[in-house]
């Protein structure tokens, strides 16, 4: 039977600015994909992201190009063959998996052999800002199991400071955004130990970070920017002890699984994580996270609405969306 593709951008205003190194965030911009077969219809969402050279209109037109293919019946693994990884694959994959279930009458996580999503701890994301305004903003969640600080160049040691005076018993991640060097890195070493910092995510930039193959650090470091598929991994895990899989960056959640399992093989540590999107990219993510030992799936809850039936959030513990909004039955 053959299949409908339908792919359009679809915009979500944030409730506020969502602050990280390289520019400030207003609005979610994502990509979603509906295909229908047979009056059933799966669904998959893309973040393009200007960090990889993607935009609305690139993942748009890759779509586009492998429509014919896709509505003659291509599955996921023909699809690792016609689309490079990134958010459009991602879009396509995750909208495949969410019609399989439904036409097959078995829910993702039977196909996969894993539990049905269940709470999980997310971490809570504190934006840039002054060390003052960090303080305000991780006092009001100070109770979260996990918080993850944004940071810079400038002030790290004060904004992080600030962050772990607020909220003195949770776990931290500090995520720069490739916007420090190897001189800072081993600077902020004591200061990462004495607050407490559980995790170091991506600090350097990824195509400067070799010297990290030489260094020992006091706190895990995890690849970001730097891992997209399995096949990174014989560099990554030379520099860094945890990797975080993104389905934006890996195109989608047959590569997200095959990534994480090759990344545990290796005795690697894992984390989840998402761009600001909708619950839609966040429902395929879950799969991910039951592996993971940090999970920053919070994109969702920095919209001023979600897509119907969505996660939420209570105080740092993520719920799965409602029965029926992707990927169950």
């Amino acid at each position: 039977m053959s299949r409908t593709l339908r792919a359009q951008h679809d915009s979500f205003p944030l409730s506020q600015p969502f602050r990280i190194s390289r520019g400030v965030k207003t609005q979610a911009e994502v990509v979603t994909v509906e295909l229908e077969q047979g009056g059933v219809v799966g669904r998959g969402e893309g973040v393009p992201y200007a960090r990889y050279g993607e935009s609305i209109e690139s993942a748009l037109a890759a779509i586009d190009d492998v429509r014919d293919a896709i509505e003659g019946g291509a599955d996921r693994a023909q699809l690792l063959d016609l689309l490079g990884a990134g958010a459009a694959r991602n879009a396509v994959d995750c909208a495949l998996w969410d019609l399989e279930a439904r036409l097959g009458g078995r829910s993702v996580a039977a196909k996969i052999g894993a539990p049905e999503p269940g709470r999980l701890v997310s971490a809570l994301t504190i934006g840039i800002d002054t060390p003052m305004a960090m303080a305000v903003a991780a006092s009001k969640i100070a109770d979260a199991p996990l918080i993850k600080v944004k940071v810079d160049a400038t002030i790290p040691d004060a904004q992080i400071r600030a962050v772990r005076n607020a909220a003195p018993n949770a776990k931290l991640i500090v995520d720069p955004n490739e916007s420090w060097d190897q001189q800072l890195v081993r600077a902020m070493q004591s200061v990462l130990v004495v607050l407490r910092v559980d995790l170091l995510e991506q600090p350097v930039p990824a195509e400067a970070d070799e010297w990290l193959e030489n260094f020992s650090p006091d706190v895990p470091i995890c690849a970001d920017e730097s891992v997209h598929v399995a096949a990174d991994l014989d560099t990554v895990a030379r520099r860094y002890q945890v990797v975080n899989v993104k389905l934006d960056k890996s195109g989608g959640l047959t590569e997200a699984l095959a990534l994480a399992e090759a990344a545990r093989a290796r005795g690697l540590g894992l984390m989840t994580g998402c761009m600001v999107s909708s619950s839609l990219s966040i429902a395929p993510a879950l799969h991910v996270a039951r592996m993971s030992d940090f999970v920053d799936l919070d994109g969702p809850i920095w919209l001023m609405e979600d897509r119907p039936g969505g996660v939420r959030d209570e105080a740092g513990w993520l719920w799965p969306p409602q029965q029926g909004f992707w990927g169950t039955i």
